[in-house]
């Protein structure tokens, strides 16, 4: 493991760690299990949300890096293909959508001419919240490509009223105004940034669509239980989590677990750690002893692991 993640920290209470995790009610990993999805099925993102969508098309064929015209729960926008799917994650066959046609030069030249605006309507927001008196915090706004309507993304600790807000935006902008509460994972995954590994977030740039993360994902990954080691920049479990959890619980399939005892060269050991990442296992002798094992050299016989 890297430093990271070294035991040099102690871990906290069980509520302090809880207060981490995602709630129960967001949406995980849906099986795609017996369900059968569309052939070309293909992976897009909303560019302004790095939201993901998955997209089909009957008789036109799209490559990585071209701007389509789909429906999202906002309305008709532009979102850029990302690449075919094989394998669908976090979805279910209902939820793809059909892509309208492939976006041309006008539509790309809209997008460029509404991000104008929408710098625009970003300070007449902040101008204006600051004017209500009104904790919240803008972080993104966008303007949809098919309909007069703008998007204004924000984030608040409580509830917040709005109302005099929206009818002062709208008296400015002559359209439709829908305003958005965002989680701080939303946020993160909005306005983009580098985490611990050094690598863009997660729920950025591979998707939005992973399964809610836990404790447990972090205890059977054998991390120590430290919020400062297993959370993001936005506060809550990191996202990496979720991503390498079912690779680690195969892995340990193969392994011994920490604390088992067994017996070589006439001396009795105890497993003190499994490293499922480099197939290390370090074992520690009653005699003082400490040795480090490759997992290939572990075997298991009639329930009891043995050293070859």
């Amino acid at each position: 493991m890297g430093s990271v993640f070294e035991n040099d920290l102690p871990e906290e209470s069980p509520e302090e760690i809880a207060a981490l995790e995602d709630p129960q009610e967001e949406q995980g990993v849906v099986s795609s299990d017996g369900e059968v999805f569309p052939d070309p099925l293909y992976h897009l993102k909303l560019e302004y949300s790095s939201e993901r969508l998955y997209a089909t098309h009957n008789t036109q064929e799209f490559d990585p890096g071209d701007h389509v015209i789909v429906p999202t729960r906002y309305g008709k926008d532009i979102a850029l293909v990302m690449g075919r799917v094989r394998v669908p994650i976090g979805i279910r066959a209902e939820d793809v959508v059909y892509i309208d046609r492939m976006a041309n030069e006008t539509d790309i030249a809209q997008q460029e001419d509404l991000k104008e605006k929408e710098a625009y309507a970003f300070g007449v927001f902040r101008e204006k919240v600051a004017q209500h008196k009104l904790d919240m915090k803008l972080i993104a706004t966008h303007y949809l490509m098919d309909e007069p309507k703008i998007l204004f993304f924000f984030s608040a600790e409580n509830r917040v009223d709005f109302r005099d807000l929206v009818k002062d935006l709208v008296s400015i902008f002559k359209m439709r105004i829908e305003l958005r509460q965002i989680g701080v994972r939303d946020e993160s995954r909005i306005t983009g940034g580098l985490g611990v590994c050094g690598r863009p977030f997660c729920c950025h740039a591979v998707t939005d669509k992973l399964r809610p993360v836990s404790i447990r994902m972090a205890k059977d990954q054998g991390l120590s239980l430290n919020s400062l080691k297993i959370s993001g920049q936005c506060g809550r479990l990191l996202c990496c989590l979720a991503y390498e959890h079912d690779w680690y619980c195969e892995a340990k399939k193969t392994l011994p677990n920490e604390g088992i005892r067994l017996r070589y060269e006439d001396i009795n050991f105890r497993v003190s750690e499994v490293n499922p990442l480099t197939g290390k296992i370090r074992l520690v002798g009653e005699d003082g002893r400490v040795l480090e094992v490759s997992s290939e050299k572990m075997t298991r016989i009639d329930g009891k692991w043995r050293i070859q």
